[in-house]
This record gives C-alpha cells, structure tokens and sequence, in this order.
C-alpha cells in the first residue's frame, strides 16, 4: 500500500478542527514534501519524524513521499502533527496495519529519541472526538485532559510503545488515575480589619458576579480585598470547568491541579496588549491572554491607570460579551473571556489625594491627567466604583475582627441559588429585556431610580447597571422584590468622586 490517512486535529483557540493527514509513497529520488498550510513548526516535523522512526528501530521508506494536512485552507501549527505523519508513513509502507487507523485521532510531537512529547489543546480535542464516537492516542503527559472529558484513550510514551499496541503486540500501559484537585486554600476575609463599605461591595459582587473598582490611597487593604473574592464565589460547574479547563489546556498550561479551581489572574501594569488580550505567540500561532486566562475566575488589574490605553480599551468589548477575537492575516480566533474584573487605583499620580495627612502634592493638571487614562465608557462597565479609605491606626486597633470568608460565602451562595432558580444566570448577565423580566422592581424603586438618573445624569448603561446591582442586593436580603433600599444602595455603590 502506497497510501495512508491518519486522522488529528488542527486547534483553534479552544475549538478544534478535524485535520486528515494523508500520507503518499512515489517511487523516484527520496524527497519528503509537506503541504496543507503548515507553519514552520509543522515544516520542521520532517526531521523529527525521520530521526525518531530510524530511532524506534524501524524503516524510513526510502521513497518520494508527500503528505498533504487536509483541508489545505486551514493554517497548521505546533508539534501536534509528528505523531500522525509518523503513523501515516508507517502504514503506507506496510509497517502497520492501516486498518486500526480508521476509528483513531493521533496527537502528540515526537523527540528525536522516538519519545511522545504534551502538546496544547489535548482537551478540546478529546472533547470532539469523544462525540464523534473515535478514540484518541494521546501523549502520556497528555492522557489526564482526555480522561477528564470521558474520551476512550490510548496513552503512550514513545513510538515504538505506539508501533507495537498497532501490531497486536501489546497493549500499552493504562494511563495513570485521573488525580482530584485539592481545594485551593484562598486568604481569608477576616483577616482584613474594618473597610465595612468595601467587605460590603466585594460580598455583592461575588453574590451576582459583578466587576469592582477599588480606590483608595497606598496601603489600605484594596489588593488585600481583591485576592479574597476567589474564596467567596461558588463551585464551577461542569460546563465551566471545561470551558475553562480548554483554555488552559490550548496555551499547554493545564494541570490536574486546575480542575474545578477558579482562576485568579494578576497581571503587570506593564504587560503589552497581546499578553492581554491574546495574540500571536512563538512560532506564529494564536494564544490566549490573561482575558482568557481568567475565564470563570477573577482578573485583578492593579494600578489600573498605568495600563496602556489600548489595554483598557481592549477590554470594553469582553466584558459585555464574555468573549475576545484575535485575528491575525489567515485566521481569526475566539476564545471565551466571561471574567470578573477587579480593578484598584489611587486616587491621584502620588496616592495620598484627600488624605489627611495632606501630603499630597499633585497638581490639579497632574491628577486630571491622571484620571483621563480612564475612558468614560471603560468606567460605564464597571458595576461597583467603591472607595476604601485610610483608617486611622486607633480605628484599625479598635476594629472588631470582621465575618469569614466562610460565613459570607454562605450568603453568597445562597444569592446565587436564587438567581439561577429565577433566571439560570447570575445577575450581571442579565440583558436589558432579561431584567424587564426578571428583575422584579417595584413602582417606589423604579421611581427613586429615575430621580437618581436624572440627578446624576447617567447613562442608559448605568440605568441597567445599577437595576443588576439592587436585584443582587435584594437577592442577598432575600427578597424577591428589588425595594428603594436596594436602590439606594446601588445607587451608592456606582458615584465615583472624580
């Protein structure tokens, strides 16, 4: 037989493409030509494709061989590809029988010593050829991502381990037990003394999955707050797990470790756009950014006005949709990007504007500046604007030691039990017409509201903004009417003083 077709998976972002290697053996000068789109990293499986077959102790037909990774539209990249090329030149020479191929997808990057190397996006893939009723044959390092979404695998280490299970000769060795993921131990919320208003705003944005900006001078607790929210927000569920276990899993970043553990996200004011967002990495193929590295979990933007603008502009768009594009010249990839921002700021350029102290020395020109760096419309999408003030150390001594992470956990919980009885979705998804529905306000509250858009000249965004925030605070008192007070609250909860 001069011909073989060997099935794997082209990823992008956190999808997959089905990609059909077919591999042709030619009589003529020894040549070894690839085709189908492939970029440097696929070009470059020819040499590792050829030491690891001579490696594993079998033959490299001496033969002119093409082989064509179809569709011949759809970019390629990574190492992902040497294992099929691998198995197709095989077969087509007769060294394995091709008739095992046909309910199988390969993936894995072969090591000159004939090893099977990790690959990224292992999971997606599983996912895609479990519902299309084929196996996969998958990297031993590999084999937790597959077994995790309940495809039938194939664990290997090398190729002559591959070559011999194909034969009949032996079966490889099972891959090794899924391992559960130890509940992550985050800090706990009593640890941080006084700052009521704002242990108040972090409890209703964990209860309705609301973004929070924290402003306040240097030193009073606002990242220390930020890195409690985790340990308040409730279990993931299925659905979440996976979608967010494929994004790790397609930059080669997931570990057993990551199941069911929502993400905590604190990049560098200093980190670029790409890193971000997403881009493109080495060897010119799409990864995730932190965006999506948060995805389920929490992003914490500290020092938020020294990121770059395009940066903050960037993320107006994923916080409406829950998704970010990156496109490049040939393709075009989504990745989900439903975080929970956190943000923290000082309120001027050296952080002591309003102290009392007084040892602010900022120009208004400085601090007008310094405020500008945030859009309006960056501002309109964040739910919570909240304040957390310098505390005098007699206050701080006096403090009573505040609710655990634990006990306000427990609301929380029973918040979101609420919502997604009422409407399947946490509150700060609700579209407009959803909160037509949903939100239940009665004509007092509508009415304060009104008055407090007029007041305060808010925008239309605001309006649905602050309506989320009062349906979580009636959520989080138990009432299944939105009332002024939480109205009021809300209200409170969206006034920035600059």
């Amino acid at each position: 037989m001069n011909l073989a077709t060997v099935l794997t998976r082209a990823a992008t972002g956190v999808d997959t493409a089905r990609v059909a290697v077919e591999v042709h053996l030619a009589n003529g000068l020894p040549a070894f030509n690839l085709v189908g789109l492939p970029d440097a990293e696929v070009r470059e499986a020819r040499e590792r494709v050829r030491a690891a077959i001579l490696t594993a102790g079998l033959e490299f037909p001496p033969r002119r061989i093409t082989v064509n990774l179809a569709p011949a539209d759809l970019p390629k990249s990574g190492g992902r590809f040497d294992l099929p090329i691998a198995v197709g030149l095989l077969a087509a020479s007769g060294q394995v029988p091709p008739s095992v191929l046909a309910d199988h997808e390969f993936h894995g990057e072969l090591g000159l010593d004939a090893s099977v190397r990790p690959v990224r996006g292992v999971l997606a893939a599983a996912l895609a050829a479990r519902r299309e009723g084929r196996r996969v044959v998958v990297p031993r390092a590999n084999a937790h991502e597959a077994l995790r979404v309940g495809a039938q695998t194939v664990a290997v280490a090398s190729l002559a381990e591959l070559v011999a299970w194909l034969r009949g000769e032996r079966e490889p060795a099972p891959p090794a037990p899924m391992e559960e993921a130890a509940s992550p131990v985050w800090p706990d919320l009593a640890e941080v003394k006084g700052q009521a208003g704002a242990r108040r705003a972090l409890e209703i944005a964990a209860a309705g999955g609301h973004s929070l900006l924290l402003y306040g001078p240097p030193g009073t607790g606002k990242s220390m707050l930020a890195q409690r929210l985790p340990g308040l927000l409730p279990p993931m569920t299925e659905e979440e797990a996976i979608e967010t276990a494929a994004v790790w899993s397609s930059d080669g970043r997931f570990t057993p470790q990551h199941w069911r553990v929502r993400p905590f996200r604190a990049p560098h004011h200093s980190a670029s756009p790409a890193a971000i967002v997403g881009g493109v990495g080495g060897g010119g193929a799409v990864r995730p950014g932190e965006i999506s590295l948060a995805h389920g979990g929490v992003l914490f933007l500290d020092e938020l006005p020294e990121f770059e603008r395009r940066v903050l502009e960037a993320l107006r768009e994923p916080l409406e949709t829950g998704r970010v594009a990156v496109a490049r010249v040939k393709e075009r990839v989504e990745y989900p990007a439903r975080f929970q921002l956190v943000a923290a700021m000082n309120p001027c350029p050296c952080g002591y504007l309003g102290d009392p102290s007084g040892r602010c020395r900022c120009t208004p020109a400085q601090i007008e500046r310094y405020h500008a760096k945030l859009s309006g419309p960056l501002l309109d999408r964040i739910d919570l604007w909240v304040e957390v003030p310098r505390l005098l150390p007699e206050t701080l001594a006096a403090a009573a030691p505040g609710e655990s992470s634990a006990q306000v956990r427990a609301r929380v919980l029973a918040a979101r039990e609420r919502q997604l009885a009422r409407q399947g979705k946490e509150n700060a998804r609700l579209s407009g017409s959803e909160l037509e529905t949903h939100g239940r306000a009665g004509e007092p509250a509508l009415a304060l509201l009104g008055r407090a858009m007029a007041r305060l000249d808010l925008s239309a965004r605001a309006y649905h903004r602050i309506l989320r925030l009062a349906r979580t605070i009636a959520d989080l008192a138990g009432h299944e009417t939105i009332e002024p007070v939480h109205v009021a609250e809300a209200v409170q909860l969206r006034r920035l003083p600059f």
